[in-house]
């Protein structure tokens, strides 16, 4: 019998989770508000809105749930609502089925640090978020350790892929980050994040050993000005202004991904070089592969 896997707020990320889970066999529900760009990805496609605590005794049986729904805006009602209100609901829905699921897990994110001087960070670092968004998302992560399903928590850093070329468009522009004061970036792919995902849930279905809480970045925290002076010469584009926006919300800190690395997980894309190829190479295809 296949196992089902269901895949709440099935995004970009779960979408791409999704297709690797059923073709690996698995049967895979994705909820959403719209369902249709789910037509033909292989997964199950189920209109719900899962802060619609009354609407959510729709949801299938299944052996595995990710909570990946996300905040229409960032307002701290669109927050509250998508993350600890929302994750809260869909837990007590499961804890009180005959057959609840045999894991959960919570996709959250970095944001829950507040580290920004440098300071490397890991699973057993503080967690002391300044804004609300941080502090939501810590009281979903909360929500779901204190829940009586066994969950794991898995910190994304900052996602980037297909379709999210912020970065690559401000460096189009002229744009780079300055190289003082340093400010280190955390980044992963977006397939990345689906793989880390699909490897925790296959031990999950195996019976082997899952922490509560993964930090799930690529192997490198480095300076933004690097990142985006390695862009710059990938494009040939000349620098005419420094970018503003990074002062603004200082932030800096370096993420420790060895204990996902421990799992035995590899990474597709280890640095921004092998992602930002992959993108750049994807955006044009007919443009020449350098390092």
């Amino acid at each position: 019998m296949k196992n089902t896997s269901l895949i709440l707020g099935c995004g970009d990320v779960g979408t791409a989770l999704g297709r690797l889970l059923a073709a690996a066999g698995q049967r895979v529900v994705g909820v959403r508000r719209n369902p249709s760009a789910l037509e033909g990805t292989g997964i199950e496609p189920l209109a719900l809105d899962v802060t619609d605590a009354e609407a959510l005794s729709a949801m299938p049986e299944a052996d595995i749930v990710v909570y990946a729904a996300s905040a229409d805006r960032f307002e701290e009602s669109a927050y509250q609502a998508a993350y600890p209100d929302g994750l809260k609901a869909v837990l007590g829905e499961l804890e009180g089925r005959d057959r609840p699921p045999r894991h959960v897990f919570f996709v959250s994110s970095t944001g829950v640090y507040a580290q920004q001087d440098g300071e490397t960070v890991d699973e057993t670092s503080p967690t002391e978020p300044r804004g609300f968004s941080g502090q939501l998302m810590l009281a979903a992560e909360r929500a779901l350790l204190d829940s009586r399903l066994p969950g794991t928590v898995v910190r994304f850093s900052g996602i980037y892929g297909p379709g999210r070329d912020r970065l690559i468009r401000q460096v189009r522009e002229g744009r780079v980050a300055p190289a003082v004061p340093s400010m280190y970036t955390n980044r992963i792919h977006r397939d990345d994040c689906a793989g880390v995902l699909a490897h925790l849930i296959e031990r999950a279905l195996t019976d082997q050993p899952l922490e509560a809480l993964y930090l799930a970045s690529d192997c490198e925290p480095v300076p933004l000005h690097d990142v985006t002076a390695w862009l710059a010469r990938r494009l040939k584009i000349e620098s005419t202004e420094t970018m503003q926006s990074p002062l603004r919300r200082r932030s800096s800190k370096r993420c420790d991904n060895t204990r996902l690395c421990e799992t035995g997980y590899r990474f597709r894309f280890p640095t921004f070089r092998e992602g930002y190829a992959q993108v750049l190479a994807e955006a044009d295809p007919a443009a020449p592969e350098k390092a």
